[in-house]
């Protein structure tokens, strides 16, 4: 079952997608859910993901385009976030509690036809092809540096994307 029109970003939609080809239980949210749940001025994130386990799982899907040619090396993979995406998500990190997981999971499109994919999981949805890595939120904060100030972003040093980079397969276990 494809559910193409749940999200008007189709990073969001291809995840949703590879959540459903996965068997992984989850809840759509919006702005409108989480004022529903009675955080109105909290940033509000994409799923809430439900594994076997019983923790859960907040994940904000970050869409990016992939231009280079190999994945070996995990280089030219932006990954930056704003402010309020961090803030949002450690709100949301205590009101679920410790003991369950926040992440931001980065959907790339692959945009080059030809890409060495380096044993990376390739998802295919509506005529394209993606890539989902995820970082914990908890790495992201420790190693997280300024992008820019004017427009409250923040991004990680590649070096500490790779070291922390994960599909989100491993987390689910």
């Amino acid at each position: 079952m494809k559910m193409q029109d749940s999200f008007p970003n189709h990073y969001e939609r291809a995840f949703q997608n590879w959540l459903i080809d996965n068997a992984i239980e989850h809840i759509a949210l919006n702005n409108q859910k989480a004022i529903e749940l009675g955080h109105k001025g909290i940033k509000s994130f994409d799923f809430l993901l439900r594994p076997e386990s019983g923790r859960k799982i907040i994940a904000e899907v970050k869409g990016r385009r992939f231009r280079g040619t190999s994945l070996e090396k995990m280089a030219s993979m932006e990954c930056w976030v704003t402010a309020d995406d961090i803030d949002g998500m450690t709100q949301w990190l205590e009101i679920f509690g410790s003991e369950n997981q926040a992440v931001f999971v980065f959907a790339y499109k692959i945009e080059n036809i030809d890409v060495d994919f380096d044993g990376q999981e390739v998802f295919d949805f509506d005529s394209n092809r993606y890539v989902f890595l995820c970082i914990r939120l908890e790495d992201y904060r420790k190693f997280m540096k300024r992008r820019s100030p004017k427009w409250r972003t923040v991004t990680l040093p590649a070096d500490k994307f790779r070291q922390c980079a994960l599909h989100l397969a491993d987390l689910l276990s």
